[in-house]
């Protein structure tokens, strides 16, 4: 017994002092789906995860969200919950080799077709080149693993139709409000370093706006404040959240997360017409070797979101930036990602399309599956143009100057305007063509 006694007090400063050396955000990484904070959607009482994790019946599927939305947590969490074998690997600093060793070592540990088949888990798999995703296909196929891939970038265009057909994609959400002060709150109340101090968190404005829905994020930047103070009793306010996160920016670089602050300072310089703080943004990434693609893939989302009908060519140009870089690539493509981040950010600017659809889909969200009118219902049939499909149908061009006044929407959402014009030379044009036309919807 004195010498367990002994062994207690030698190993427990020695496991605090070796967790301290842990970022908070791994020490409190959540083990089991009770402890995971956020996406309800997924993994809720009636989350599209729920039963398959507790059933252990899981497919190959690619977690798709923003850093720091708990993918790595979910993929570890989902194999503890079903018993399996994990493996993983990092699409940064692994090969082609590196997949076929760690797919051989799966082979071993797990029967084929079978519920309990290895996890094979891949973090930032759009880093992964089409021959290294191609090295996946037959074990995915086969059922050597399950494959959960993580992602930050849009599956649709990162990963190969090919594999993407063979996973199921879900979509991680930035933490609300709520969820991030669950996570403070989880920190102070487990964490043996944390719980070692005298926190009184008086103010959380600050930690949540600068966390921008990244829960890593958040806790790096509570952790960093917490032990910049020099004693252990510290009250977290706004002010000292601020005056730290200042003097302490390379927080940002440690855990790459500077590239969305980047990219975001990027492209709302293109939003507020500012060509000069969006070229030294885009200097910024060029210089940190930012992709080329990811770089131009933005200006595109830009190009409509921002500018839209203003300056519709600046979607053609953007289009026409990303197979240019695409083709080409570093060092010349830094010619043409200016030229456009110049030209959108000169651009007149226009968010009715962006807000036009988001009207819309909130709508479909209130009102449901409204039925498509009879005329405007497809007749491809004898029979279903005797039900009055296509019945009464007013054919535009029959008409003079091609128009004829025809509610296009559902009966029970009749008269409503989704685009609203912004007031822009080539939108007023637009305006006045509608007004000429629909009256009772652009007459104000």
């Amino acid at each position: 017994m004195f010498r367990t006694a002994i062994g207690q007090m030698i190993l427990v400063p020695f496991l605090y002092f070796y967790r301290m050396n842990e970022p908070l955000a791994e020490r409190i990484r959540p083990k089991t789906l009770e402890d995971y904070v956020s996406q309800r959607h997924l993994i809720g009482e009636d989350g599209s995860l729920t039963n398959q994790i507790k059933k252990g019946i899981i497919p190959s599927l690619i977690l798709w969200g923003p850093p720091g939305t708990g993918k790595t947590t979910l993929a570890n969490i989902i194999a503890n919950e079903s018993n399996r074998p994990f493996y993983t690997l990092s699409a940064i600093n692994s090969g082609v080799k590196d997949i076929r060793e760690v797919i051989d070592k799966a082979k071993q540990s797990g029967g084929l077709f079978t519920t309990k088949n290895p996890i094979l888990f891949i973090d930032e798999i759009h880093r992964f080149s089409k021959s290294q995703q191609d090295s996946l296909l037959a074990a995915v196929e086969k059922g050597w693993v399950t494959l959960i891939g993580a992602t930050t970038e849009n599956p649709s265009f990162e990963v190969i139709p090919a594999l993407l057909s063979r996973c199921q994609i879900y979509v991680l959400n930035p933490f609300g409000k709520e969820d991030l002060e669950a996570l403070l709150a989880r920190a102070m109340k487990e964490d043996v370093v944390l719980k070692s101090k005298k926190i009184q968190l008086k103010e959380t404005e600050a930690l949540l706006r600068l966390s921008g829905g990244d829960g890593r994020k958040l806790l790096n930047i509570f952790e960093l404040v917490v032990n910049s103070e020099e004693t252990d009793r510290v009250t977290i306010t706004d002010k000292l959240v601020k005056g730290k996160i200042q003097k302490n920016t390379v927080l940002y670089d440690k855990t790459g997360e500077q590239h969305y602050d980047i990219i975001s300072a990027f492209i709302k310089s293109i939003r507020g017409s500012d060509p000069n703080g969006a070229v030294y943004w885009l200097a910024r990434m060029i210089e940190g070797g930012e992709d080329v693609k990811f770089i131009a893939r933005r200006m595109l989302i830009s190009a409509s979101e921002d500018i839209g009908l203003a300056n519709p060519t600046a979607l053609v140009l953007a289009n026409t930036t990303f197979q240019a870089v695409t083709t080409i690539g570093y060092p010349e493509a830094r010619i043409i990602l200016s030229q456009c981040a110049i030209y959108l950010a000169t651009s007149p600017k226009s968010n009715a399309s962006y807000m036009a659809v988001k009207k819309a889909q909130q709508k479909v969200k209130e009102t449901g599956d409204l039925s498509v009118p009879l005329p405007l219902r497809n007749a491809p049939t004898k029979l279903m143009k005797d039900l009055g499909y296509g019945e009464e149908y007013k054919y535009a061009h029959d008409y003079q100057n091609n128009f004829v006044p025809v509610e296009f929407l559902p009966e029970e959402i009749s008269g409503t305007a989704f685009y609203e014009p912004s007031d822009n030379q080539r939108e007023k044009a637009i305006k006045e063509f509608l007004k000429n036309r629909w009256k009772d919807k652009y007459e104000h």
